[in-house]
């Protein structure tokens, strides 16, 4: 997105509360990945379209986005998954200072192995991954199953800062260039997937969202 652009929709978004300032401020501080303004914004947009009542989340940071997303989905529910200790223990407190302690669950461990936790609370309305993204796709292959039959999947860092534009010769870093062509070989395979739909939005840091195909 052109810089100014981006500054100019920012410029104009709503200001957050009290916690979500302070949340973001320590995201900042302590390089936490959280999901950048627009783009959380256009996610809030799109579940509001959406409606969903069930919600899982592969990624939970400190409880950023879920939170964001409770707020303006009061009556959905959102199981969000996380293997860090120390982000847990943020999101924990900081779930429990919005009072959203009803509505958020957090499974603790690797995404990759809490299926069967997962599934006990679903199936779902919608699927959002901000994980690991060298692991995109095994995510969505893992958790696609437990879909509703009009569900959606969002997935977050899909362009990752425009590097999967670029060549790999302008990547010097060995492993950073191994998981841009990672971000690039999840791309191509969700845009043929022969189940869903999805389109890739140049917003934020780059966002797919997926529908299953009408048969």
């Amino acid at each position: 997105m052109n810089q100014a652009i981006e500054n100019y929709l920012t410029s104009i978004i709503p200001q957050r509360n009290q916690l979500f300032n302070e949340m973001e401020a320590y995201a900042l501080e302590h390089k936490v990945p959280i999901m950048d303004l627009i783009g959380m914004e256009a996610l809030i947009g799109m579940l509001r379209l959406h409606r969903p009542k069930k919600i899982l989340e592969i990624g939970t940071a400190i409880g950023y986005s879920a939170l964001r997303i409770s707020e303006a989905l009061p009556q959905a529910t959102i199981v969000t998954l996380e293997r860090d200790e120390e982000r847990l223990q943020k999101a924990r407190e900081y779930i429990k200072a919005a009072k959203k302690e009803a509505a958020i669950t957090i499974l603790e461990g690797d995404a990759l192995e809490l299926f069967d936790a997962v599934k006990e609370h679903g199936p779902y309305d919608a699927i959002f991954i901000d994980a690991a993204k060298g692991q995109y796709q095994k995510f969505f292959e893992l958790y696609s199953p437990l879909l509703n039959e009009q569900g959606m999947i969002v997935t977050d860092n899909v362009l990752f800062k425009g590097l999967v534009a670029v060549s790999n010769e302008e990547i010097e870093q060995k492993r950073l260039r191994s998981l841009v062509n990672k971000i690039r070989n999840y791309n191509k395979w969700l845009m043929s997937h022969n189940d869903y739909h999805t389109v890739i939005l140049p917003i934020g840091d780059g966002v797919a969202i997926s529908v299953k195909k009408m048969r």
